[in-house]
């Protein structure tokens, strides 16, 4: 089982986490579908939770801070700067919703804007440095944004990340981004009907028995299975209309 305990490299997605309007259903949702348990929710985090799969931290749920913000899973880089991050953020024509601030002794987050309006987070470790078990059943697999405007994204996450980008042989110009030879995560452009801006894709043991899973508690699938050369995969949203995609593991 893969899993990591020390702070991920600079503009890794390292976490993503979840604003619920029904705190409750939301964890029995994602905890049948995922195998998640749930620890923390204590006051002075303002109810935030850590889901675990194997004891290993996979993601985060809170209850929403703004009922007017549609339910999303957010995804943050690892920064080793937040404070010199987020000036980055605002020096390439991005807006930082949330300062830098710290999380107790658990890290410094940051939330922000790119110039296309997608939203996405930073995350300087703290004694919690992220994702814990991934690539496995229960854990994020891979980040990618569906943007309007593909090129404007590069330009704006290579000048605040410093990624480079490699186009996927018959993607339609599709990209993978990293800061050396391993792809971090992908972006491309946004195609009617599907989701735009950052999502996350979960690894499932049967993507056919996670999209039954979804339906069954009211979620809906709008990217039916298919098998791809990366494995079995499709896209769905959480009864809240929350996107997110779920890859059966070739390996």
């Amino acid at each position: 089982m893969p899993t990591r305990d020390t702070p991920w490299p600079n503009g890794t997605p390292c976490w993503v986490d979840y604003g619920a309007s029904d705190l409750d259903a939301t964890k029995k949702f994602y905890g049948d579908l995922l195998g998640w348990e749930f620890t923390g929710g204590e006051p002075e985090f303002g109810g935030y939770l850590n889901a675990t799969r194997n004891g290993e931290q996979a993601a985060g749920l809170g209850p929403q801070q703004d009922p007017n913000d549609p339910p999303r899973w957010t995804t943050y880089f690892a920064a080793d700067d937040a404070a010199a991050t987020a000036a980055r953020i605002t020096d390439a024509g991005g807006t930082v919703l949330v300062e830098p601030m710290e999380v107790g002794p658990m890290g410094t987050m940051v939330v922000a804007l790119d110039p296309q309006g997608n939203p996405f987070g930073l995350w300087q470790s703290g004694m919690h440095t992220g994702f814990r078990i991934f690539n496995e059943p229960g854990g994020v697999a891979w980040n990618e944004a569906a943007v309007d405007d593909p090129d404007g994204a590069r330009a704006f996450y290579g000048q605040v990340f410093g990624f480079h980008f490699d186009e996927m042989p018959e993607s339609g110009g599709y990209t993978t981004f990293a800061t050396d030879d391993r792809p971090l995560g992908g972006l491309g452009g946004h195609q009617p009907g599907s989701p735009k801006g950052w999502t996350a894709c979960f690894s499932v043991s049967s993507v056919d028995g996670a999209v039954s899973k979804v339906e069954s508690a009211g979620g809906k699938v709008t990217m039916a299975a298919m098998d791809t050369s990366f494995g079995r995969f499709a896209v769905v949203e959480d009864p809240w209309g929350a996107p997110f995609s779920v890859m059966e593991s070739t390996a």
